[in-house]
């Protein structure tokens, strides 16, 4: 990747792309991630960063492979939280 492909992956961009999901419910499993993190004990901050990572891996993947963002696979990584052991792969 280079420097102006990775000035779009910053925490805060990412952070600020999973505000503007939960505010527009679009997809709706963000909205309903955030919410199962928080009654669970997930501070909201962490729970955003969290949701954050799991974006991450679908904007890597478009940038780096020319891939469609793959919303299902979003979801599977949602579903997962807090758990991020799948990062490591």
């Amino acid at each position: 990747m280079d420097k102006q492909q990775d000035s779009y992956m910053t925490e805060e961009t990412l952070i600020e792309v999973v505000e503007n999901q939960i505010a527009d419910s679009e997809p709706k499993k963000v909205k309903e991630t955030l919410m199962r993190l928080v009654m669970t004990g997930t501070p909201r901050e962490d729970a955003i960063q969290l949701m954050a990572c799991a974006l991450a891996i679908e904007v890597f993947d478009v940038m780096k492979n020319g891939a469609s963002f793959n919303e299902r696979r979003y979801g599977q990584h949602l579903d997962a939280l807090p758990n991020i052991d799948w990062m490591e792969d």
